[in-house]
């Protein structure tokens, strides 16, 4: 058995090191490719490392067992898929290499030099750097097309971000494979350019150096700093416990002295932060539940200095080119786990992120103001964030939406940048086809952000807000009919979800997907509001859609097929499949069957009795009217019908009731309806 993904096999990886962050890579490897049949091996000089890292591994596992997360056939396997040695010949042959040691080029180039000569020729190598630049880590390499970056982020078996550091040598299709590869088992990359210290550590480390500048200058007490750094910034944790859940301390003394050259001079290393990492002593933060007392002026002084340092350093990374403002602000909220930046900026106001910027500037010398925000600011004008990824490939646009925190959710953001994107398209002659998709493996979109519902106040912004989102996928629909639209379901795709897939030219999906796709509305107390009461009956016939949409039933991607929902189920690579039929859709060479756009024939004079369960009778009532009359026009006057339906639905108490539930108890709690 093994593991192939975009033409590449692996039999066997390897993760060199068996420290701090060593065996956690090497569990998340177990966990994603053993089933496949894929050996890891951890390779260390030390023995007791290698002990260490193994008795780590096992308890990690041993309790995710306990959690519910492994069954224990999994941890069985994962366990039979992992190997601890100091034998460097155990590397032989291996696809992929990952080294973690400690921070050393000298050490790096000494592995690598080592570890070239034993890898398959072909073999992918990286280093799980935090710091060093490619350039300097791969210097001795002979084939440095085949070596990046990759900084997994703390703890690396949960924290879904990596960075992937690409080498001014590095093949594009080096970075691209690794790219799409950590997005296949389940990981956000993030590409980011060459920089010492690469885009995220600069913020940990910067939040860091400005928290520890108050507290050696007396302003606060460590623990009054961390204690309202997480309700200046939305961190859990503020940035000393961290650095001492991370032990962090040496890395960040070398760091930050670093950061005087490769960013500005306000960075440095403090006498107190080089006397931490020598003696291991860790910082006095507050214990759980200690409560810690802050003066209300004293919390305004430590906001102020915090969110100055925080928006300047985010605001110089993006003009310097590393990472894009919309990956950028993703990974911040992922990888360290606070509010990210750049919406944060905009909810303030970029005049007053800017006004705290300067003011910091102020009294720190050498701390550089960008200019992108010194822009913004003083015309207080947003930051464009955008989670509509493009990217073309050979006369094919592929639109990603990416908001993986959320399972790619829509709301009024996405709706207004697909607006944009499909009027781009359209207007661009280079792009003859497009693909709709989604990032990661678990959801192409998972529905409406229910925030976004819970902020309906009356029927009359319940049909605004549906006429909106109709809009928004109507302009979909639209580019479909001039440009064929190929939607790639790579994971579920639930309530707006499959509504938007509906809107594309045709729909295939990965193979083996349950569920794929459902209509899930009736749960909340509403009824669909982006068009799905009227394009799924247009789809797979009135009844069985009406069937679907009644009850919320969800469907696999082999039922989809059946029922013309979808028109493939791809066992194999299905963005290159669906690149391949845009293609042939937009040279003619293929088809698929249209959605009729005109009234529908046999339309019954009313729904068969269902069993609707424990939901809403006086939704389902509205639901079945807006389905038969939208049925009997056209999709143009149905998508009407269906606005002003949800708009009634929205003045309901069965809606309040619902999405109240939703909030409050989570998507499996059945709400109580009152019919009314």
């Amino acid at each position: 058995m093994s593991f192939t993904h975009r033409g590449r096999t692996l039999n066997k990886v390897a993760v060199i090191g068996s420290g701090q962050i060593g065996p956690d890579i090497a569990l998340y490897f177990a966990k994603v490719l053993a089933p496949a049949g894929v050996q890891t091996v951890v390779v260390d000089v030390a023995q007791a490392a290698l002990d260490k890292g193994k008795a780590k591994l096992e308890k990690k596992i041993a309790k995710g067992v306990e959690a519910g997360a492994f069954t224990p056939e999994n941890q069985a396997e994962m366990l039979a898929h992992v190997t601890f040695t100091t034998d460097y010949g155990a590397i032989a042959g291996c696809d992929l290499v990952v080294e973690a040691a400690t921070e050393n080029k000298e050490l790096k180039a000494k592995i690598f030099a080592q570890v070239e000569t034993l890898a398959a020729k072909d073999a992918i190598l990286t280093s799980n750097s935090s710091h060093l630049e490619p350039e300097v880590i791969f210097t001795s390499l002979k084939e440095k097309g085949r070596s990046a970056v990759i900084h997994y982020f703390f703890p690396a078996e949960r924290n879904l971000v990596v960075e992937i550091v690409p080498g001014e040598a590095t093949k594009p299709a080096t970075t691209e494979w690794l790219m799409s590869f950590y997005e296949a088992i389940g990981k956000v990359p993030v590409q980011v350019q060459s920089r010492y210290g690469y885009a995220l550590d600069p913020v940990f480390e910067g939040l860091f150096l400005a928290s520890l500048m108050l507290a050696d200058k007396g302003v606060a007490t460590v623990k009054q700093i961390d204690t309202v750094a997480t309700r200046a910034l939305g961190m859990t944790i503020g940035s000393f416990t961290a650095m001492n859940l991370t032990g962090g301390n040496p890395i960040t003394a070398v760091g930050l002295d670093h950061y005087t050259e490769a960013i500005d001079g306000w960075f440095h290393t403090p006498r107190s932060l080089s006397e931490k990492a020598k003696s291991g002593e860790a910082w006095d933060t507050p214990k759980r539940g200690e409560v810690v007392e802050v003066p209300q002026e004293l919390e305004k002084t430590i906001t102020e200095w915090l969110r100055g340092a925080y928006f300047g350093i985010v605001s110089e990374i993006v003009d310097a080119g590393l990472i894009s403002v919309g990956d950028f602000d993703m990974a911040i909220e992922l990888a360290l786990d606070m509010k990210p930046a750049f919406r944060f900026m905009n909810e303030l106001g970029t005049a007053e992120a800017f006004r705290l910027v300067r003011r910091f500037a102020d009294q720190n010398p050498g701390y550089q103001i960008s200019k992108t925000l010194m822009t913004l600011g003083e015309t207080n004008t947003q930051w464009d964030i955008p989670v509509v990824q493009r990217v073309d490939r050979d006369g094919v646009a592929v639109l990603t939406i990416r908001r993986p925190k959320v399972l790619n959710a829509l709301n009024q953001g996405v709706f207004d940048e697909l607006r944009r994107k499909a009027a781009e398209l359209e207007a661009d002659p280079n792009v003859k086809a497009v693909v709709l998709t989604g990032f990661g493996k678990k959801a192409f979109v998972s529905g409406a952000d229910v925030n976004f519902l819970a902020a309906i106040k009356s029927e009359a912004d319940g049909e605004k807000t549906s006429a909106d989102s109709n809009d928004a996928v109507a302009r979909v629909a639209a580019l479909a009919a001039k440009k064929p639209v190929v939607c790639a379901l790579n994971g579920l795709a639930f309530g707006g979800g499959i509504e938007l897939a509906m809107a594309a030219t045709t729909r295939i999906a990965k193979a083996g997907l349950h569920p794929l796709a459902t209509q899930p509305e009736t749960n909340l107390g509403i009824i669909p509001g982006a068009g799905g009461s009227q394009r799924l009956p247009r789809l797979i016939g009135i009844e069985p859609a009406a069937a679907l949409l009644r009850t919320g039933r969800p469907v696999s991607s082999k039922d989809a097929l059946a029922l013309g929902l979808i028109s493939e189920e791809v066992e194999g690579d299905l963005l290159a499949r669906a690149v391949e039929l845009a293609q042939q859709l937009a040279r003619g060479t293929a088809s698929v069957k249209a959605m009729p756009t005109g009234p529908l024939t046999n339309v019954p004079t009313e729904l068969p009795a269902i069993d609707i369960g424990h939901r809403s009778k006086k939704v389902d009532a509205i639901l079945c009217e807006v389905i038969l009359a939208g049925a009997r026009t056209s999709l143009a006057e149905g998508l009407k019908l269906e606005a002003r339906a949800f708009g009634a639905v929205c003045g309901t108490q069965d809606m309040r009731i619902g999405v109240e539930n939703f909030l409050k108890n989570g998507p499996r709690a059945k709400a109580e309806f009152k019919h009314a």
